[in-house]
């Protein structure tokens, strides 16, 4: 199997996860934040009354910074256990074979 260069799979996952939660955050300068939840809880079959929290440029740009710095670990830690599970597997010949 190919190898999965560990820098270059945290910072695709982590630039998706952090991208989807700047369009969180636009969603709740916008306005539109509330009726999405409303909608995502209806389909999960869930009903309580909650606020949202005002809109703060600071807590937006956490969300975001929190959110790519987890989403790069994930995907470094993947592509390392991708790879030692990749890895080439030993022959007691010494030559090797590809991992099924």
């Amino acid at each position: 199997m190919r190898h999965i260069n560990p820098l270059k799979a945290g910072t695709a996952v982590g630039t998706v996860i952090g991208l989807w939660h700047l369009a969180w955050a636009t969603f709740v300068l916008a306005g539109w934040a509330k009726p999405i939840m409303d909608f995502v809880l209806r389909l999960h079959f869930l009903r309580f009354d909650y606020e949202m929290a005002p809109f703060s440029f600071g807590t937006a740009g956490a969300l975001v910074a929190v959110t790519f710095a987890v989403g790069w670990l994930f995907g470094f830690v993947f592509a390392g256990v991708w790879n030692w599970l990749a890895a080439p597997v030993t022959t007691a010949s010494g030559g090797v074979t590809a991992q099924a």
